[in-house]
Parts: structure tokens; C-alpha cells; sequence
């Protein structure tokens, strides 16, 4: 398979992806939307908490799938379906252990619920409505493990646009249930059906497009794989457990330390961030698949180069959504949700600071997993897991949710943001990485000054606008920034040899697209 048809694949990829998620997202904002209208606040700080929760036991998933993702990549490219439906097979029986599981470690849980939410109201049904939440987490293990196959095969926006069509059904029935009964219990429900429903869809449509994992498994696993699975998958369980400490503990200390009503303050701030980063993450998840084609096919300097254009196009735009973010989110979430929901703008500032940190992160990750490179630092997501955990519990007493969310920044800068580059340099380039560490000092630089500059900007022109309303701001706001932020970009980068490559790849992808032609 050559370059132009990874290039294809990953732009395919992406596009569909990032038109399926603003879809889904924009209709999720609608569900949200109603559903603090139509509920209380303590029901929206249940479902952020519930949610975290169970995304702390989807721990036992173990990384998985990175790991099945990673050994398909060599039969899928060598064409060779006996292999591929043997791995196939395996991760389905281990995606039916990890469904067990989750729903025997959900149920341990519940004797502890009235320990974790704090200042819970008056809810009825609190155990019932968690266990529904535990079904659906369960549930989602049964029978998608047949999309991996087509995400490896470089085809995964057909995954994404099941995903995104469920979720438009979903949100759209969701929203009819809430406005015309007002029942929690019924808006679980559609959850479950949809989830159910639309891994079955994805299952037969995998079938279709590959008949023969229908067939059961004439050859075991190559030993030398499945020894490659289990040491991955080992090393990825590391990795899944920083990553759900990290990520998914917020909710948990901020309903223990604070309370319940403040984790629906962060649910709604969260529904912004995370569907932002949801669009820019499809932006970089389409090219996954390719990046392990490559690490397959092609040699260390060309990675490279591909490495290099990934991490100024993540520096650059998770760069220019963070401070729009900064500058929007909160009137956004007034206007949407109401003024109760506001968090002061120092942690507005922390929360966009981190979503920047780990943005800039994104591409080093992807190319981590996708070059197999999970068992050399697999240690290293457990020291950010515990020191996330302890400078967050230390910090939280006297600082509340911000010192929560700057245990996340502490923990992330000293480990995560160098240790993955360190290994894809040291294991796969066989280089140095302290010219890499340089380069990223170089780039939050630019980002401090794109910072600075487009706020000062930003507050100008609304005074030279004379804009009054709220709505009219965030517009003066968001094209302020969206100018002087590009232009800034653009100016310090102008030399740099990845935006140049980046350039030639777009302009020969829309040359390719024009002309109609398409690569093998």
C-alpha cells in the first residue's frame, strides 16, 4: 500500500469523522440543554458522577483493544484472513471476560454510593438508576469488538458514522422523553437500547465487508502475536489505569471534597470541552490506522517527518481552541445553562490550560500506541495516576475544584507531555529526544504569546465595537481571536519544514480530489 492511499485514507477518515461527531455533538447539546432545564441540578451532577464512574471500571478493559489493533496491523497489511480472524475471535473472548467483570466490580460499588455523593437532594431511586448506568457500561463490550477489524483495515469512519447516527436517533428520542415526561428512569433506558442496538448493526456490517470472521478459526493465533497481545495488553493496563485516574477521578473528588452540584457546574463545562476535543481528537484518530501501516511498511526517517507534521498540527490547533475556549466558554455556558452553572475564570483558565497540555500530547500518543511502543513506559501512567491522585486530595481542601484540576496539570507536565516522546524517540528513531523537548518549549511559547495577544485583542475590539450584548461579544471574540491567533501561528511557523510538508499534502490531496483520481 502506498503513501498516497495512507494520505487518502487518513483525510477520508477524518472528514467523515469530524462531520459525524459535530453532528452527534450538536444534538447532544440539545439533550443537555433540556435536560437541566427539565431536571435539577443534583440529577446533572449525578450523571457527570455516574459517569466517571463507571469510566473508572472500564479500567478492566485493560487497553485491549490498542493492543488487538496493533497485532492486526501485519496480517491486515499482508492480506492474511486466517490470522486476522483468529485474533479476532480471541479479543472477542476477552471482551466477554472484561463485560463480566465490570458488571461484578459495578456492583461492589453500590454499598458505597452515599460515601462518594455528597449533598445527594432528595433522588429517589439512586441505586436503581446506577445500576441501569452499570448495563449499559456492560453492554458496550458485547459485540463491537468486530469494529476494531475495520479500523484496522483504515476504514474506521464507517464505525464513526453508526456511532454518530445511533446518537442523533438517541438524543432525539431522549429529548421527546424528557420534554413530555420528565423521567430520568425512561431517559436511561434509551441509552441502553441504543448502545445494543447499534453494536448489533456494526457487527453485521463488519461481517458484511469481511465475510470471513464469520467463519470459526481453522489456525490458532501465531505464538509469537499472541505472546506480543498478552505483553501489550499488560503493558496497556498500565497505561489504562493512568489514563482513567486522570481523566475520570475529577468528578469523584469534586463530589466528595465540594459537592454534588458543583460536578454538574463541571458536567456542563466538560459538554463543551470534551465534545471540542472529541472533533479535534477524529481530526487526529483518522490517521491511527495509517500510522500503523506505516510503522509497518515504510522507514524510520519518513515516520519521522509524518511525527513531526502531526505535532505542529496538534500544537497548532489544539493552541487556537484553547484560547477560544477561554475567551467563550463560560458566557456560553450562562447563556445555555443558566448563571448558577459559572465556574470563576481562574478555573476556566486551568481547565483550557489542560485541555491544551494533553491536546499538544495527542500526537505523541497516537503514534505511541499505533508503533506498539505501549511496554517501555508502562509505568509511567501509574506514577501520573498517584500523583494526580495525592496532589489533587492535598490541594482540594484549600483550593476546591481548582486545586483539583491543577493536580491534573502538575501530574500531566511531569510526566506524560516528555516520557511518551522520550520512548517513541530512544525505540523507534534511535535519536536523542532533547531537540524534540526544545521544540515543544518552543511551541507552548508561541502558544503563551497566541495567549496573551488574542485576549488583549479580543477586549479591544469589543470596546472599539461597542458591542453590549452577550451574544454580540462572543462573535467579536471568536473572529478576534480565530485572526490573531493564525496570524501569530502562521508568522513563527512560516519556515518550519512540517508546515511546509503539511502544505504539500493538503494541496496535492485537493489536487487528487479534483481530478478524481484515487491511489492504490
Amino acid at each position: 500500500m502506498n503513501d498516497k492511499s495512507r494520505m487518502e485514507y487518513s483525510a477520508h477518515n477524518t472528514t467523515v469523522g469530524l462531520i459525524s461527531r459535530i453532528t452527534a455533538i450538536l444534538c447532544g447539546y440539545i439533550v443537555r440543554i433540556v435536560f437541566t432545564h427539565v431536571l435539577s441540578e443534583t440529577y446533572v451532577g449525578i450523571n457527570g458522577l455516574f459517569t466517571n464512574i463507571l469510566s473508572i471500571l472500564s479500567l478492566s478493559e485493560m487497553g485491549i483493544e490498542s493492543a488487538i489493533a496493533y497485532a492486526l496491523y501485519k496480517p491486515v497489511a499482508e492480506n492474511d484472513e486466517g490470522q486476522q480472524r483468529a485474533i479476532i475471535q480471541l479479543y472477542k473472548k476477552l471482551y466477554c471476560y472484561v463485560a463480566g467483570f465490570v458488571m461484578a466490580a459495578g456492583i461492589m460499588v453500590i454499598p458505597f454510593l452515599n460515601i462518594i455523593i455528597k449533598n445527594k437532594g432528595d433522588i429517589d431511586d439512586l441505586t436503581y438508576i446506577y445500576i441501569l448506568y452499570l448495563v449499559n457500561s456492560a453492554v458496550s463490550y458485547l459485540l463491537i469488538y468486530k469494529k476494531t477489524l475495520i479500523d484496522a483495515h483504515q476504514q474506521k469512519y464507517v464505525g464513526v458514522m453508526v456511532k454518530a447516527v445511533s446518537w442523533v436517533i438517541q438524543d432525539i428520542v431522549q429529548i421527546v422523553v424528557l420534554l413530555t415526561t420528565r423521567n430520568f428512569i425512561l431517559y436511561l433506558y434509551i441509552y441502553i437500547i441504543t448502545t445494543v442496538l447499534s453494536n448489533i448493526y456494526i457487527s453485521k456490517k463488519a461481517e458484511k465487508m469481511y465475510p470471513f470472521i464469520k467463519e470459526k478459526a481453522d489456525e490458532p493465533v501465531e505464538a509469537e502475536t499472541k505472546k506480543s497481545i498478552i505483553k501489550n495488553i499488560k503493558a496497556m493496563f498500565m497505561h489504562q489505569f493512568g489514563n482513567v485516574v486522570v481523566n475520570n477521578t475529577d468528578n469523584l473528588l469534586i463530589s466528595f471534597f465540594v459537592g454534588i452540584v458543583e460536578v454538574g457546574c463541571y458536567s456542563n463545562y466538560y459538554l463543551v470541552i470534551g465534545s471540542i476535543k472529541q472533533v479535534l481528537n477524529e481530526a487526529v484518530d483518522g490517521i491511527s490506522a495509517s500510522v500503523g501501516n506505516l510503522g509497518v511498511t515504510s522507514d524510520t526517517e519518513h515516520i519521522k517527518k509524518v511525527y513531526k507534521a502531526a505535532l505542529l498540527f496538534n500544537h497548532w490547533v489544539f493552541g487556537l481552541c484553547s484560547v477560544c475556549v477561554f475567551e467563550l466558554i463560560s458566557p456560553f455556558v450562562e447563556l445555555s445553562f443558566g448563571k448558577q452553572f459559572v465556574f470563576h475564570y481562574s478555573i476556566v483558565f486551568i481547565l483550557c490550560l489542560n485541555f491544551y497540555i494533553q491536546g499538544i500530547e495527542k500526537a505523541s500518543n497516537i503514534f505511541h500506541n499505533s508503533l506498539g511502543l505501549f511496554w517501555f513506559d508502562r509505568y509511567k501512567s501509574i506514577i501520573e495516576a498517584l500523583l494526580n491522585l495525592a496532589i489533587s486530595i492535598v490541594l482540594a481542601p484549600r483550593l476546591g475544584v481548582f486545586g483539583i484540576f491543577l493536580g491534573t496539570t502538575i501530574s500531566t507536565v511531569l510526566t506524560t507531555l516528555w516520557v511518551e516522546p522520550y520512548v517513541i524517540y530512544k525505540y523507534q528513531f534511535k535519536e536523542n529526544v532533547v531537540r524534540h523537548l526544545l521544540l515543544m518549549g518552543v511551541y507552548i511559547l508561541q502558544t503563551a504569546l497566541v495567549w496573551w495577544a488574542s485576549n488583549k485583542a479580543a477586549i479591544y475590539m469589543v470596546g472599539f465595537f461597542g458591542v453590549t450584548t452577550q451574544i454580540g461579544i462572543m462573535a467579536v471574540k471568536l473572529v478576534t481571536v480565530i485572526v490573531v491567533a493564525d496570524a501569530i501561528y502562521l508568522a513563527v511557523n512560516i519556515k518550519n519544514k512540517s508546515f511546509h510538508y503539511l502544505l504539500d499534502k493538503f494541496i496535492r490531496l485537493v489536487r487528487e480530489r479534483i481530478k478524481g483520481k484515487h491511489g492504490e
